[in-house]
């Protein structure tokens, strides 16, 4: 693959700005034999339909709602169609907007304005071409966050470096520079003294069945909270504590699973956020960690002086409420 990779924002008011960057990536894309993909709802699907012409039978169009549905896996599943398009000498090109997960509760939008920094490490030599189109009327923090993980803006049918564009660990560490908020006063708690991972798992079993998650999701939780105690058992400090407890208000109700120790990771851990790559290949990060964020909703960690806390977040269902007291 001879084509280095790129990842450009395209900044739009007017859908005319839209279409004046993003028909020569497509067009240039099904010129050259790539595998393409437009990634929007319905009706950008037909304005570019119409506008490209007998162009858009080379383009993929794909439901923005099912590529965006979790931030770790699609990273995963895009990087793992980049390298294979690669390994047969094509490349993968890819439009997609964010309107659908800017619009999500505010800790899963950040897990996707940081996958926006982390692609420009773990697609390194994958040759894969990317833009984003951002219409200013997403939130302002969202357009914000979008001029500084992209290294190029695109203007027109050219682009050019993006004076504000930050390096991405630089950007992962601003995202987790608010502390956690506490524990809520009644969460369940376990202190974990010893590698007994059986009755580990049969403590996190039975506070979850009192809780609405599924049990393919429960399968889920205890393969990461598996994971990350055995990671702080190996290399944290005690006392080493499990807390447990849901947040259940809100559009965005929650188990959450917390593991805390007194250790502290070294610098350039990578905290799982890049996806371990084929031998030869940009260096990826740990794979432990990385299947955590595959298996959770949202994994936050912070570390420091003070130790180190792995929170592990997944969706639960709504309740329907109740009607008339039943």
């Amino acid at each position: 693959m001879s084509e280095s990779f790129t990842h450009c924002v395209l900044p739009y008011d007017r859908v005319d700005d839209l279409l004046d960057g993003a028909l020569p990536f497509l067009r240039d894309g099904a010129e050259a034999g790539d595998r393409v993909l437009a990634v929007c709802g319905i009706a950008r699907e037909m304005l570019l339909r119409e506008a490209l012409g007998p162009t858009a039978a080379s383009v993929e169009f794909v439901e923005p709602g099912t590529w965006y549905s979790h931030p770790a896996r699609t990273l995963a599943d895009c990087l793992s169609d980049a390298d294979d398009i690669a390994w047969h000498g094509r490349r993968l090109r890819v439009l997609g907007e964010p309107v659908v997960w800017a619009s999500r509760p505010p800790l899963e939008v950040l897990e996707w304005q940081r996958v926006e920094a982390m692609v420009n490490i773990a697609f390194r030599g994958t040759g894969a071409a990317i833009m984003c189109p951002y219409s200013s009327s997403l939130p302002a923090g969202v357009v914000a966050a979008g001029r500084r993980t992209h290294p190029e803006t695109v203007r027109g049918a050219r682009s050019i470096a993006n004076p504000l564009y930050m390096d991405p660990w630089a950007y992962s560490a601003q995202c987790d520079g608010e502390p956690l908020p506490p524990p809520p006063g009644d969460a369940d708690e376990l202190e974990i003294d010893r590698p007994d991972l059986f009755w580990l798992r049969a403590y996190v079993t039975e506070y979850a069945r009192r809780t609405p998650l599924p049990d393919e999701d429960l399968q889920r939780l205890l393969v990461a909270v598996t994971e990350v105690v055995t990671n702080a058992l190996r290399h944290g400090a005690p006392p080493i504590m499990l807390r447990m407890w849901t947040e259940p208000s809100g559009r965005d109700p929650a188990l959450v699973c917390e593991v805390t120790d007194r250790g502290s990771w070294e610098p350039g851990s990578g905290y799982g956020l890049v996806p371990p790559r084929p031998s030869g290949t940009a260096t990826g990060g740990r794979f432990g960690l990385w299947a955590v964020r595959l298996l959770c909703s949202i994994v936050q960690i912070r570390t420091g002086r003070g130790g180190s806390t792995v929170r592990l977040r997944l969706r639960l269902p709504a309740v329907p409420a109740a009607v008339n007291g039943v």
